[in-house]
C-alpha cells in the first residue's frame, strides 16, 4: 500500500514552550500562511539497554604464605588478580522519530484556532492542547555506599626491629605479634582495664578508630587486599524491524576483562529476546479498488500509530535479567482520524498522543 506522505515545509507559526517533564515541546499553529497545515511525525520503538558490574581488585599479602602459621587463617589471598562481576541489567524503550513516517494534517480553514503540539524531535504530543508525560522521576531513591577508604600502607606501623629482622619469617612473627597487641590494646579499653583510659567520646572514637585502622593494615600483609568498584557499561541501542527478535547478541561480559564488543569471544554473550504477543502477518494483498480506497482513507485526516504488546527479555549466563512487556510501534499498525473531527467550532476536539509511541492517549470532546 503506498501512503501518503506529504512534508510542508512553509512558514510556520512556533510558539517554544518549556518545562514539560524536562520535555521542549514546540506549538504549531495552523493557519492561512501554511494552508492550515502542519507536519509532524510519528515514532518507531528503540531498546536501550544498560548493565552494571563490579571490578574487583585482588593483591596478594607479603607474608601469605604465613597466615595459617601466626595468625590461623586458611584461605589467604594468594596470587594478584582482577574479577569483574556482572551485577545488573536493564532495558528501557523509548520512541525516536521514523524519518519514513512524516505526514502533513490539514484543518479546515474555518476550524477554530486549531494547532498542534510537537516534540522539539517533530513527534506529535497533541492536537488542540498542550501536551502530558508521564511524571517520571529522574532521582534515585537509593543512595550508593560511600566507597571504602583504602589501607594506609602496612609498612609505615612497623617496628624498627620488624624492619631488621634478617628473614621473612622472622617479620611475620613479630607483625603477628604486633597485631595480637593492639587487639589487647582494644580489649583493654572497651573493658575499661587500660592504664589510660580515653578522656571523653570524641578521643575514645578516635583511639579505636586508629586501632583498627593499623590491625586491619598489619592483617592484610597476611591476608591481602580487595578493592571493589562500580562501573557501568556503555548503552546498547536496538530498534527492531517488523519481526521477532531471537537470541540477538547485546554485547559479551568477561570475568576477566569485563564488558567486550559483542564480537569479541572472550566475553560470554547476553541476549535480547523481544516477541510479539499477536501473530505477525505480512500486509494483506489488496485488489486495486481496495488499495485506492485506503490510500484515500490515509490520504487526509491524522494518521496515529496502533502498537502491539510484546515480551522483552535480556538473558545472560542461563538467566533471565529482563523479562516483561512492552508497546512496540513496529510490531502493530496505523490508523487514522478524520478531519471533520474537528469541524465543531463551538467546542474543539482535544486529542492527546503518547509521544514516544504515536498512540491515541485521550479524545476530549
Amino acid at each position: 500500500m503506498k501512503r501518503l506522505k506529504r512534508l510542508y515545509t512553509g512558514l510556520l507559526s512556533i510558539l517554544i514552550i518549556g518545562g514539560l517533564s524536562a520535555q521542549n515541546t514546540v506549538k504549531m499553529s495552523a493557519v492561512r500562511s501554511n494552508d492550515y497545515g502542519v507536519v509532524y511525525s510519528l515514532p518507531k520503538t528503540s531498546i536501550t539497554v544498560k548493565a552494571k558490574a563490579t571490578k574487583t581488585t585482588r593483591k596478594a599479602g607479603e607474608f601469605y604464605e604465613y597466615a595459617q602459621q601466626y595468625l590461623n587463617i586458611s584461605n589467604p589471598i594468594t596470587q594478584d588478580e582482577v574479577i569483574y562481576t556482572l551485577t545488573d541489567i536493564s532495558a528501557e524503550t523509548q520512541g525516536i522519530p521514523d524519518k519514513d513516517k512524516s505526514y502533513q494534517v490539514e484543518f479546515r480553514s474555518n476550524t477554530v484556532a486549531p494547532y498542534v503540539t510537537l516534540t522539539k524531535s517533530g513527534l506529535i504530543c497533541a492536537i488542540n492542547a498542550d501536551a502530558q508525560f508521564d511524571n517520571v522521576s529522574s532521582a534515585s531513591n537509593t543512595t550508593s555506599a560511600e566507597p571504602e577508604k583504602p589501607l594506609p600502607n602496612p609498612n609505615s606501623f612497623l617496628s624498627e626491629e620488624t624492619l631488621r629482622a634478617g628473614s621473612k619469617s622472622r617479620q611475620a612473627d613479630l607483625i603477628a605479634k604486633q597485631i595480637f597487641t593492639l587487639r589487647e590494646t582494644r580489649n583493654s579499653i572497651l573493658t575499661g582495664e587500660a592504664d589510660n583510659m580515653p578522656p571523653d567520646g570524641n578521643a575514645y572514637k578516635l583511639v579505636m578508630e586508629r586501632l583498627d585502622t593499623q590491625e586491619k593494615a598489619l592483617t592484610s600483609l597476611f591476608i591481602g587486599s580487595e578493592s571493589v568498584e562500580n562501573i557501568e557499561s556503555s548503552e546498547y541501542t536496538i530498534v527492531p524491524e517488523r519481526k521477532n527478535i531471537e537470541k540477538q547478541i547485546i554485547f559479551r561480559f568477561s570475568r576477566r576483562l569485563g564488558f567486550v564488543r559483542s564480537d569479541d569471544l572472550s566475553g560470554a554473550p547476553a541476549y535480547l529476546n523481544l516477541t510479539s504477543k499477536e501473530a505477525l502477518r505480512d500486509a494483506p494483498i489488496l485488489s486495486p479498488k481496495e488499495e485506492k480506497e485506503l490510500e484515500k482513507k490515509f490520504s487526509k485526516g491524522i494518521i496515529f500509530n496502533v502498537p502491539s504488546k510484546a515480551t522483552l527479555e535480556v538473558e545472560f549466563g542461563n538467566k533471565d535479567w529482563v523479562s516483561k512487556s512492552c508497546d512496540i510501534v513496529q510490531f502493530g499498525t496505523q490508523d487514522v482520524l478524520t478531519p471533520q473531527m474537528f469541524d465543531n467550532n463551538k467546542q474543539p476536539i482535544k486529542v492527546i498522543f503518547y509521544p514516544d509511541l504515536g498512540a491515541i492517549k485521550q479524545i476530549i470532546q
